[in-house]
């Protein structure tokens, strides 16, 4: 299974967290530390798009770990809900095409 982990506890803030996901998902230059280019650039892992470093296979899944959860949790408690619900949304994307779920989060 791919992985890609991020350090909850080093997160304070949306730039914080968008500057961490650039280098855990390798998210191409242009990327602009949105959540909608967040979840843009994690809708297509099946696809040669190149906006992640993973290109996962049919069935394969990617693990989003954040470590230290609960630190990011307490500082930004906001953040981590969006982080849910945008993984489930791209889920049901990847479901709409026919697709098994790509994405799995994973809370340490």
């Amino acid at each position: 299974m791919a992985s890609a982990a991020i350090n909850g506890a080093a997160i304070d803030g949306w730039d914080s967290f968008h500057a961490a996901s650039k280098a855990a998902f390798g998210f191409p230059q242009a990327y602009s530390n949105t959540m909608d280019a967040w979840v843009d650039c994690l809708s297509y892992l099946r696809d040669a798009d190149g906006m992640s470093k993973f290109r996962l296979k049919p069935n394969e899944v990617l693990e989003i770990v954040i470590d230290n959860a609960a630190a990011l949790r307490e500082k930004a408690p906001e953040l981590l809900e969006e982080v849910t619900y945008c993984v489930a949304g791209i889920n049901e994307r990847y479901a709409d095409y026919g697709e098994k779920p790509a994405l799995a989060l994973v809370l340490r």
